[in-house]
């Protein structure tokens, strides 16, 4: 009863600790308190499409130039995720407005786009490409209201708010295409309590915009530099004809307004979700499926092995019991080494280095360490987590491969921290170069994937081998019975023993207990989104352990009932079955989710989906074998073996 009420608890403890997570900061980012007339910095990130994959860094289109552009010295995640932070022309100080204003260029003269620049531009909007600047480290987002029953003509429901990131570059009308030339800032600032002879200061607590296209003669400049904004319904919108020379105005506008809301909580707008029940309602179903599926599992595997170890253990009729089960024939052939058993502990050695590394950034991102104000930090984080948990990985490889037989123990290190991190490089290489023809800033620079080859060759390499090195010299597993000199022969087995039927048998269950995860995943990676539902993720991860592991458990015991004692592979294998829905389920999201037509980002979404699911095999498949192993040394030193 007590565990019953113990597991009872922890959905709720996680869930709360879901809901504290998003108002909790890292230590060492302090807010930024701005006094009347202080500038506040506009910065922009990059470009990004859905469509095509592709980012693109913000001057790469002719937009208004500062005097001296300065990039932010960006971190490892960052670069990877294709940010290239950079200052812009915009003048904004704190509670200071302004109606409308020229960016850039004399009043009289507007920015003249070539014939080149005019083409590009119309390219990124038939791209659908959007723009995502900053201000005081927070995006900018675009309002987006709507009544939540488009067929309920009762206008005094209220409006659902939701807020997309960044803005649009342009809009496609009647086959001709329109820039958003006009940005109408909108900040909210929070007035913080202070004594009465201090000067007030503010938090900006978000950043919205509303982008407008208007022809450049509807503004009406003067020569100071002001503008006049026409009504929407009065005004043209600014067309790009993508076979001439355009004329465009880049103009801007800012509102202060006040907001309850404190810095604390200022992230919260922007992870606000639409289907938050319908993400719960998932969730709780998964939880109470894969308990209930799971504890059914249990006691029928209990069930039958305590018949079976009972039957075993009786000194009379042991010839009639024999023949009734088989798991008890195969103990001299069940700890004998399989082929291969190098490349077997390396891949689990890498298995075992995700599983460490996804566990602490999870719980770490739980709690509030990896917030969304730290750009780039969890790409960082988990980059130098695999590297140093290569320690770990090495160690258990290296006693799996002295328990297998193996002797050449620098070879098996040097395999271990090489196979899969050299396949995920290779890989990643190849599609940057794709990446790099199409002058995408999502392109690795250079010298950042040197510095990721030394990261590789510098650290994760040495700790791999130290790791290996101590868990070679360690006592091998103990196996509870000896291995037979002659091999036995391994009866014909029935159609639903084959592999690939248990591939598709095993791998049900653990995905059927995190898909809507994947969902929430794949929306954050592919469509720009933000991802926070760590607490979720935790909860869904450690699910995914027990299914992944009871399932695998289940599996052996059958292919042991069936005298096949060649289970290493086997089970690693078929343990890592929602792999296999994983793929099934990125190519269904590909087709209908996604708009990508194009060659390059078709091939950069397989690209990085085919790493996902080789990732995701060696860690679920890792569960699945050491959860197997675990329980064919438990069942095989219960009966006694003559």
């Amino acid at each position: 009863m007590a565990a019953r009420r113990v597991m009872s608890i922890w959905p709720l403890m996680l869930l709360l600790e879901l809901h504290t997570s998003s108002t909790f900061y890292v230590p060492g980012v302090a807010p930024i308190d701005f006094h009347q007339n202080h500038p506040v910095e506009i910065k922009a990130v990059k470009l990004t499409s859905s469509r095509t994959q592709l980012p693109y860094e913000y001057y790469s289109l002719p937009f208004c130039r500062p005097e001296k552009i300065e990039y932010k010295a960006e971190n490892l995640g960052e670069v990877l995720r294709g940010d290239r932070i950079v200052n812009t022309p915009y003048d904004m100080h704190m509670n200071i407005e302004k109606k409308c204003e020229v960016l850039c260029g004399k009043p009289n003269k507007p920015v003249k786009f070539k014939i080149a620049d005019s083409k590009l531009v119309v390219e990124r909007i038939r791209e659908e490409y959007y723009i995502h600047l900053i201000a005081d480290n927070l995006p900018v987002a675009t309002r987006l209201e709507f009544y939540p029953n488009s067929e309920d003509n009762d206008k005094k429901k209220e409006k659902e708010v939701q807020f997309e990131h960044g803005y649009r570059l342009g809009f496609i009308d009647n086959n001709k295409f329109y820039l958003h030339n006009h940005l109408s800032f909108i900040v909210y600032y929070h007035k913080e309590e202070i004594e009465k002879d201090q000067e007030p200061t503010y938090r900006v607590v978000r950043f919205e915009v509303v982008p407008q296209s208007v022809k450049y003669e509807d503004l009406k400049p003067d020569e100071k530099g002001n503008c006049i904004l026409p009504d929407a319904a009065g005004s043209l919108p600014q067309e790009i004809d993508p076979n001439k020379e355009n004329d465009v105005l880049f103009t801007y506008s800012v509102r202060w307004e006040g907001s309850p809301i404190k810095w604390a909580s200022r992230w919260d707008t922007y992870l606000t979700m639409s289907d938050v029940q319908i993400h719960w309602f998932s969730i709780v179903n998964s939880v109470v499926v894969v308990f209930f599926l799971s504890g059914i599992l249990s006691m029928i595997i209990i069930r039958t092995l305590r018949k079976d170890i009972a039957n075993y253990n009786r000194e009379d009729d042991i010839e009639d019991t024999m023949e009734e089960s088989g798991w008890k024939l195969v103990h001299g052939d069940v700890f004998r080494p399989p082929r291969y058993p190098m490349i077997l502990s390396s891949l689990l050695g890498s298995g075992i280095q995700l599983f460490c590394m996804i566990l602490i950034v999870i719980i770490v991102a739980m709690l509030g360490m990896l917030s969304p104000s730290s750009r780039g930090a969890l790409m960082t984080t988990a980059c130098f987590l695999f590297m140093f948990m290569g320690l770990f990985g090495g160690y258990f490889a290296g006693r799996l491969y002295r328990t297998l037989k193996g002797h050449r123990w620098r070879k098996g290190a040097f395999c271990t921290a090489t196979l899969y991190p050299g396949i995920v490089f290779g890989l990643c290489f190849v599609l940057n170069c794709f990446i790099w023809g199409k002058h995408s800033s999502g392109a690795v620079p250079f010298p950042t994937m040197l510095a990721l080859l030394c990261m590789w060759f510098g650290i994760s390499l040495p700790l791999v081998y130290l790791g290996y090195y101590f868990g070679f010299r360690k006592q091998p597993y103990d196996n509870p019975v000896r291995t037979n000199q002659i091999p036995r022969q391994v009866p014909e087995q029935r159609w639903y023993m084959n592999r690939f039927v248990g591939i598709l048998m095993a791998g049900i269950l653990p995905f059927g207990a995190m898909f809507i995860e994947l969902f929430f995943i794949f929306s954050a990676i592919w469509e720009n989104q933000f991802y926070y539902l760590f607490g979720f993720l935790f909860l869904v991860f450690i699910i995914l352990v027990v299914s992944c592991s009871q399932i695998s458990i289940v599996m052996v015991y059958f292919q042991l009932c069936a005298e096949d004692y060649r289970w290493w592979w086997r089970t690693f294998m078929v343990s890592g079955g929602s792999a296999f829905y994983v793929l099934v389920y990125a190519i269904f999201y590909f087709v209908n989710k996604l708009d990508i037509v194009e060659f390059i980002p078709s091939l950069l979404y397989f690209g990085y989906t085919t790493l996902m699911v080789l990732s995701f095999w060696l860690l679920t498949g890792t569960i699945g074998f050491y959860a197997a192993y675990m329980f064919i040394r438990k069942i095989y030193a219960a009966v006694k073996i003559d």
